[in-house]
């Protein structure tokens, strides 16, 4: 070959590289640049924004699954393909629908931080780690067809390494912003957690806060405030965040339960918009929201080890036995949970479990009558939530039909005590609320020999200086 034939042969061969690479590299380039301009379009700035962005945004937990399934079954395939080319030829298609994909979750997921106002550390870690791993899908793309002309596989193979590294941290800041910052330490072993996660040892781990406040936080909160996402700009994962509040000012005002914005939003209605946890979670119960109002009554202390007027001795819970079946009263509870009216609400799908009634949205209209008109379920009610209705004295009658109740909430009711001694017959009564009544210290003396009443809310009451003494005395 002369010497032009070598010059014209090698022009050939830069040409054909240059058609190979060149608009695949082009294309890599402009879309990396869009994917990484995308956050400056839509800074997260924690600040709720339209609808219609929250709307299109609540379809990436749909999306994201999608390219982590696909990406996942990428390495396999081109194992597998080095034996069977249709594998490859799949490995290809997959490669190229999970990019397109995870473009699509990148928006998507851009909009509903944006849209629903959510910031924080992890929130801003997850979505970059989303637009970090599409980079490296592209560069995948782009090395791949070279490497199938060529045979050079080992920067692709590193590269699918580094993607599904990068997929696996990812994925993780994703889970820790549905379930919290701790959901892969919250149970494990106080030993083994100290080492792993020695900031989750709260300063004072033995006073009522850390025992009965932090851990409703914990559980209830701080998925939505806390290190991983600060909604309104608030944590609660913390004493000290927690007092501090949010942008629209402080969540907790000591000896102010009313004033305190955190027990006005657990509160509400849960068709209200602004009831909180939001985002369908499961809301606190009403045992939960007594403790963190006694606890703000209180001073809202991160030391101290006890509540006026709360006693609980933790260690001596125990199984509840099984109450009858109502399977026959099953079209009847089913209409009254649909009425507007008092409801009752089954425990789980396990008849045996019983039922609780509910007044929640009719109580300043529920009084001794319609209570009495609960008779016939009464064998199977083991909770009663009939806080602040209008109910007196007179339902002690009534209540004390309630053989298999464990938990009775009569605070904020107009009960005096005059006959709250009936109560001890009630064997299975563990729960006991009394908070911001009349009751006397006197009046309590009967439930004393009550075996299993180890939670006595009293704070707001003649009794709430000497009740929690006089019942540990006795128990």
């Amino acid at each position: 070959m002369t010497a032009w034939g070598k010059v014209a042969a090698a022009a050939e061969g830069v040409l054909r590289r240059m058609r190979l690479i060149s608009p695949i590299w082009i294309g890599a380039l402009c879309a990396a640049i869009v994917m990484l301009l995308l956050p400056r379009f839509f800074p997260l700035d924690g600040q709720p924004h339209a609808d219609w962005m929250q709307f299109l945004g609540r379809f990436h937990p749909l999306l994201v699954h999608i390219p982590i399934g696909l990406i996942v079954l990428l390495p396999l395939l081109e194992i597998m393909g080095t034996r069977r080319p249709a594998f490859r030829e799949a490995a290809g298609f997959l490669l190229q629908i999970a990019f397109v994909i995870s473009l699509a979750t990148i928006v998507f997921g851009l909009l509903l931080a944006y849209g629903s106002g959510e910031n924080g550390t992890t929130v801003t870690r997850h979505m970059r780690g989303g637009i970090v791993l599409a980079l490296e899908l592209l560069l995948c793309l782009a090395v791949r067809r070279p490497w199938l002309a060529w045979r050079h596989g080992s920067p692709y193979f590193v590269l699918l390494i580094a993607v599904l590294i990068t997929l696996a941290w990812t994925a993780h800041q994703g889970g820790s912003l549905t379930h919290g910052g701790d959901y892969l330490t919250r149970y494990m072993p106080p030993a083994i957690r100290r080492v792993v996660a020695p900031s989750a040892v709260l300063s004072h781990p033995n006073s009522f806060f850390a025992r009965h406040i932090h851990t409703v936080l914990e559980t209830r909160c701080v998925a939505c405030h806390g290190t991983n996402k600060e909604q309104g700009g608030l944590r609660l994962d913390s004493y000290e965040s927690l007092m501090a509040g949010g942008k629209h000012g402080s969540v907790i005002a000591p000896r102010n339960p009313d004033g305190s914005l955190l027990l006005q939003k657990v509160t509400l209605p849960p068709s209200d918009p602004h009831f909180m946890p939001a985002e369908g979670r499961t809301p606190l119960t009403p045992e939960e929201i007594a403790r963190i109002r006694a606890w703000v009554l209180a001073g809202a202390s991160a030391d101290s080890g006890s509540v006026p007027g709360i006693f609980i001795a933790e260690d001596r819970e125990e199984a509840p036995p099984p109450v009858g079946d109502y399977a026959a009263l099953m079209a009847e509870i089913r209409r009254m949970q649909q009425s507007q009216g008092a409801k009752l609400v089954q425990i789980s799908a396990n008849p045996s479990d019983g039922l609780i009634l509910r007044t929640t949205d009719v109580a300043a209209s529920f009084d001794d009558a319609q209570l009495a008109t609960f008779r016939r379920f009464a064998p199977f009610i083991v909770e009663a939530e009939l806080g602040r209705t209008a109910i007196t004295d007179a339902s002690i009658e009534t209540l004390i039909q309630f053989t298999n109740l464990r938990a009775l909430h009569l605070e904020g009711t107009a009960v005096t005590g005059r006959t709250l001694g009936k109560l001890s017959s009630l064997s299975q009564l563990a729960y006991l609320n009394l908070s911001a009544t009349k009751v006397t210290s006197d009046a309590l003396a009967p439930l004393k020999s009550m075996p299993k009443l180890h939670h006595l809310y009293l704070f707001n009451t003649p009794a709430e200086g000497t009740s929690t003494a006089d019942v540990r005395s006795t128990q």
